[in-house]
């Protein structure tokens, strides 16, 4: 199976680059099953009912969130009327939606999609991430339940996403970090036929701070101070993300790769 993982999609830049993009990447690749990040789609907080149409219909089979899932509040209601979306699964007991979900591809191959937020340096603390995804691994076993898993891991440590891999090793096809916008360079396969990406970075412009325009950033970094909100930058934006292959029999990953398309940063896909 090819699969394809794309980073938090960063404003109206990245939400551009993914409706320009990626029904071009699912027909040149051969892509089976494509998952976007979509929890800065909405002017980099939260996601809305209309943009994740919009993701949908550029080609994604699933939209994960993150710890800002309902900063756009019609997400509350929306997401209960559109399976497709997930939120994290240790996120509030008392949140509406689902925080994992087994899909089926054209062939009808089943793909496990789960998410789960971290808690290191995170500004709340969230229930444990570990046992939480622990649970569901052990509810759908590889090559039995499902083809292939996927865990996206939501969070700020890159240790903890590199632990969440090595704890899900040959239960999931692919741990890949999301919530830095910043792509990491660690794509690799682990003993047990895991692929690892401690982070997948944003599709978005890098020309920017992790998304937002620079001048208020960079204003607060150097004074201390703030003088106006941040602002998606509206620059050309990059698809980031990460590309794997699955055996069908075992879901054990077969292949990983790096993938950044269009925008300021060097290209790189299968």
């Amino acid at each position: 199976m090819k699969i394809l993982f794309l980073g938090d999609v960063m404003g109206r830049a990245g939400r551009t680059a993914v409706t320009e993009r990626l029904a071009g990447l699912r027909a040149d690749w051969g892509l089976d099953f494509v998952i976007v990040n979509g929890e800065n789609a909405s002017n980099g907080a939260g996601l809305t009912a209309a943009h994740a149409k919009l993701l949908f219909e550029a080609g994604a089979d699933c939209v994960t969130l993150g710890d800002h899932a309902f900063d756009q509040k019609e997400m509350l209601q929306a997401i209960e009327a559109e399976p497709r979306i997930i939120r994290p699964i240790n996120f509030a007991k008392q949140a509406p939606g689902r925080g994992a979900r087994v899909f089926s591809d054209a062939r009808g191959r089943k793909i496990l999609v789960a998410q789960v937020l971290g808690q290191v340096f995170m500004k709340r603390a969230f229930d444990d991430p570990f046992s939480a995804i622990d649970g569901v691994l052990r509810a759908h076993p590889l090559g039995g339940a499902v083809q292939a898993a996927v865990v996206d891991m939501h969070c700020e440590a890159t240790s903890e996403k590199m632990g969440m891999g090595h704890f899900c090793d040959g239960r999931a096809s692919l741990v890949v970090g999301t919530h830095t916008h910043v792509p990491t360079a660690d794509a690799q396969i682990l003993p047990g036929g895991t692929a690892l990406l401690s982070d997948a970075g944003m599709c978005g412009d890098y020309n920017s701070v992790i998304g937002m325009e620079k001048a208020e950033p960079m204003r607060r970094f150097v004074t201390g101070m703030a003088k106006g909100r941040f602002t998606p930058a509206l620059g050309e934006a990059t698809l980031s993300g990460v590309y794997i292959e699955t055996d069908d029999r075992t879901g054990r990953a077969t292949r990983i790769e790096m993938v950044r398309q269009g925008g300021h940063l060097p290209q790189a896909g299968p």
